[in-house]
């Protein structure tokens, strides 16, 4: 089963190569890794997602928290959150496929960023089942190049949290 951890950690030099050798040394696969700066210049957001079963998902935490830069890890697999990648493709297109295309990119909310005469450049952001729908639709057409992030997740505030706040 996929898991989504969100490890808020120092921003600090060498952090993502801590959390990523950990990963090496136990032998865990990674599936996604997202690093990023939180509204505090001093942390940052490292969004995790493994197939791992839960009581070794429970290991991974446990190792992370030995990490002296990690402040704390939210496993978001089981809560409400919002999670996006980006993708960005280009596809061979010819002018009696383009219409075809551009409906595509309609259907699915994406943008197209460029076009030429043989090709079209689309980005679309969303969650990663959509966002592999996207990629399933368009590898019909020949997709030349594409570039795809890794998933970033964030929980929904609680309505403890809104109730507190008023």
């Amino acid at each position: 089963m996929k898991h989504t951890l969100s490890v808020l950690v120092k921003n600090h030099y060498g952090v993502l190569s801590h959390v990523s050798g950990l990963f090496t040394r136990r032998g865990y696969n990674i599936d996604s890794l997202s690093v990023g700066e939180t509204d505090n210049p001093e942390e940052s957001i490292i969004t995790l997602v493994v197939d791992e079963e839960p009581h070794m998902v429970l290991q991974i935490e446990k190792q992370l928290y030995k990490l002296v830069d990690v402040i704390s890890i939210e496993d978001l697999t089981k809560k409400e959150s919002l999670q996006r990648e980006l993708v960005i493709l280009t596809v061979k297109t010819s002018k009696d496929k383009r219409h075809e295309i551009l409906g595509l990119v309609d259907v699915f909310k994406a943008t197209i960023v460029d076009m030429t005469d043989s090709a079209i450049m689309i980005e679309m952001s969303s969650n990663p089942r959509r966002i592999d729908t996207f990629i399933r639709v368009f590898s019909e057409y020949t997709i030349l190049k594409m570039a795809r992030t890794g998933t970033i997740a964030l929980e929904f505030p609680s309505s403890k949290l809104e109730n507190t706040k008023k």
